[in-house]
């Protein structure tokens, strides 16, 4: 934003200022409204599996069926109500059947670990077509990063997503690229788990899992960098353009 220079520019600034503030006191707050789909579609049900399965003694595959209630229903209710597709429901919710599929995956301790390897993989698969076809479940996460919760950021990043801005190619590309890091990045943490748990000791891979998980989320969060500070550039320029209202 631009500092004023002169006493009339100063309090031309801030009854503009008070204006806005007037208008925007009953909107809901941006960073709030960034990360309620995350806690609803994401923390929820993985809070209802732990929940189930730990507190209240579950098995596995019941607290997984009971947890993804919740996934499915937002699902169906964005699909009829909104005639969209929750792109963060769905993954959970894919996650969830994927698990289910896999627990009859049992008795063998190799096979196990290859099974966590599996939801991996089928998160990375979700990620690298959401991201293909123009529709990544990455960039909801991203959004409230982004723009920092501040009202003219979050129009913006609107405008680009929407292909209203200038900037809205350059955009969907660098959105397809972090899409694209953090889809291989799981995606290899899951052959390297899976070809570990059958060519290692099983006591190696116990800890070596681990250890490739967080691997992947570094370099997730590392390499995602050079197509999220791009994204933030464009936010921030198109927040800036004269046109931008």
């Amino acid at each position: 934003m631009s500092q004023t220079v002169s006493a009339a520019a100063t309090s031309t600034a801030a009854t503009s200022t008070a204006a806005a503030d007037a208008a925007h006191a009953g909107a809901p707050d941006p960073l709030a409204s960034g990360l309620r789909p995350l806690a609803l579609d994401v923390a929820a049900p993985l809070a209802g599996y732990y929940l189930l399965h730990s507190a209240f003694g579950l098995s596995e595959f019941a607290a997984l069926a009971w947890s993804s209630a919740f996934p499915a229903a937002r699902t169906i209710l964005g699909l009829l109500g909104e005639r969209r597709l929750n792109l963060w429901a769905t993954l959970m919710l894919t996650v969830n059947l994927a698990g289910l599929a896999l627990t009859f995956v049992t008795g063998d301790a190799r096979l196990m670990i290859a099974k966590d390897g599996g939801l991996s993989g089928t998160v990375a698969l979700a990620i690298l077509v959401s991201g293909l076809i123009g529709r990544s479940v990455m960039t909801p996460m991203l959004m409230p990063f982004l723009t920092k919760g501040q009202r003219d950021r979050t129009a913006a990043w609107h405008r680009l997503v929407e292909g209203r801005a200038a900037g809205s190619r350059a955009f969907r590309r660098h959105e397809r690229l972090f899409a694209g890091v953090w889809g291989t990045a799981l995606l290899a943490e899951c052959v390297a788990r899976v070809v570990g748990a059958f060519t290692l000791p099983v006591s190696t891979m116990a800890w070596l899992s681990t250890v490739l998980l967080i691997g992947a989320i570094v370099a997730g969060s590392v390499f995602g960098r050079i197509a999220a500070d791009p994204m933030e550039r464009l936010v921030r320029a198109e927040a800036e353009a004269p046109t931008a209202a």
